[in-house]
């Protein structure tokens, strides 16, 4: 159940185009993250999900979405147009990172250092392909810079579930899933601050200004 709460919020969180829903869904998201890690027996990485990804990641999304001094107030609805060739180049790396990480999941199982049958919690596994599938499609598909760090984000929690899902959450695995939520948090808020910056400069919310439409 919990597993499939994850996948309809990340869905809402990246398909919104109501920017300020868009994130509420992904504080949401970001909740449910925390129940889960409670549920498995990690406490205090459930302490830091709520912190790190809920509370303080959640806050950076919604100050790029504010107003602070003399930078004006982003648009709160997501309408850029589409571009082709820009597009298909952001395709091009998604699918180079699936098949880097499907050649080093080859690698291990046909290594015998990892086994999907012996997993430690095989119903995470799914649920991270899932949310790590929707996180790609996003980043590459979404060309609002905002969209693309609600989907770096997801991508991330993917990435936490499917570690989860074939290494449990022994001490050390804990430890590298709560360097990742530091490390999405500092990436979070950095980019809001250079969204903020571009949109007071330039009055976009893209790297391809000359494209943007708001």
């Amino acid at each position: 159940m919990t597993s499939i709460a994850l996948i309809l919020l990340a869905l809402l969180c990246l398909l919104d185009r109501q920017l300020a829903r868009a994130c509420l869904a992904f504080i949401a998201f970001a909740l449910v993250m925390a129940f889960a890690w409670w549920r498995l027996g990690a406490p205090w990485l459930a302490v830091a999900e709520a912190v790190l990804g809920a509370l303080l990641t959640g806050a950076a999304l919604f100050h790029a979405l504010g107003r602070a001094g003399d930078v004006p107030r982003l648009p709160q609805r997501d309408t850029t147009p589409r571009s082709g060739v820009q597009a298909a180049a952001r395709w091009l790396a998604v699918l180079a990172w699936l098949l880097l990480a499907g050649l080093a999941l080859v690698g291990l199982l046909a290594s015998e250092r990892l086994s999907l049958r012996g997993a430690a919690m095989p119903t995470l596994v799914p649920a991270g392909l899932g949310v790590m599938a929707l996180g790609l499609w996003a980043f590459a598909h979404h060309r609002h810079l905002l969209r693309r760090l609600l989907a770096f984000n997801v991508l991330g929690s993917g990435v936490f579930l499917l570690l989860a899902g074939l290494a449990g959450t022994a001490p050390e695995v804990q430890g590298l899933i709560l360097v990742g939520l530091a490390v999405a948090l500092v990436g979070s808020v950095l980019g809001a601050l250079l969204l903020r910056r571009l949109h007071a400069l330039e009055g976009s919310v893209t790297l391809e200004p000359e494209a943007a439409h708001e």
